[in-house]
């Protein structure tokens, strides 16, 4: 099954490069933890009721502020790992030191075509959700359109590592480009969800998933997850654009 054999190359590519996936992500990744737990530490202060009789976390003006900065800043530390892990794998471009090389235009190129395929993914699976909720259960009808999501997601996923390697690939393009692999595009989509599905057990069997515990496993467990997932972006580019195998 090729599905299988991408993700777990995929998988290696992470496992045996394991020094230079550190080199390139440890400091930026520091930087979400960072975000995600003053987020954690400003949410767990006191609460006031608001309006609608539903209580809040009472967050004051200065703390929301560095919280989007905190966002801000991890939103791009998340990007240039992207970059720099697709042109590690595929051009062979290692960091020089604890951050790898600052990609410059690359960043708001793939910023944007993230957002165009997040708008593109959208619109394939909510017309999907609406009419599975309609003639499925809820937990068919969540599965279908994920499922559709993360298929549409991966045929055209090639756009991203394209812009991190400054290649022009557009949407019409990556489609194209995967077209003869769309039986493994579903599987390997099948495996994502799985995987993910995997990784939150601990979380939804602690008892408490906004515990400090969770909180800790989250973020241990998100670089992993992180740098699994780009590598599975750069191995479909690799292998359906640039034609590489594997095995």
């Amino acid at each position: 099954m090729k599905a299988w054999s991408m993700f777990v190359h995929s998988l290696r590519l992470v496992i045996n490069n394991l020094d230079v996936a550190l080199r390139v992500s440890l400091v930026l990744y520091s930087v979400q933890a960072i975000s995600q737990i003053y987020t954690f530490s400003a949410n767990s202060g006191e609460m006031v009721q608001g309006p609608d009789g539903i209580p809040y976390p009472d967050i004051s003006a200065g703390e929301g502020f560095v919280m989007l900065l905190l966002g801000i800043a991890a939103l791009l530390a998340s990007l240039w790992i992207a970059v720099a892990w697709h042109r590690y794998v595929l051009l062979g471009e290692e960091p020089a030191g604890w951050l790898p090389n600052w990609p410059g235009a690359a960043i708001p190129g793939y910023l944007w075509r993230s957002v165009l395929l997040g708008l593109v993914v959208a619109l394939a699976a909510v017309p999907v959700g609406a009419i599975s909720a309609v003639i499925l259960p809820p937990v068919l009808m969540l599965a279908v359109t994920v499922g559709v999501a993360s298929f549409v997601f991966f045929r055209l996923s090639p756009i991203l590592p394209a812009i991190a390697l400054g290649n022009s690939l557009g949407f019409r393009e990556a489609w194209e480009a995967t077209r003869g692999e769309a039986g493994t595009i579903v599987g390997l989509a099948g495996l994502m969800i799985l995987g993910s599905l995997a990784l939150q057990i601990p979380t939804m069997l602690s008892g408490d998933p906004n515990s400090l515990l969770s909180l800790v496993y989250s973020i241990v467990v998100g670089w992993f997850a992180t740098m699994i997932g780009i590598s599975l972006l750069t191995t479909v580019y690799g292998h359906c654009v640039e034609g590489r195998g594997v095995d």
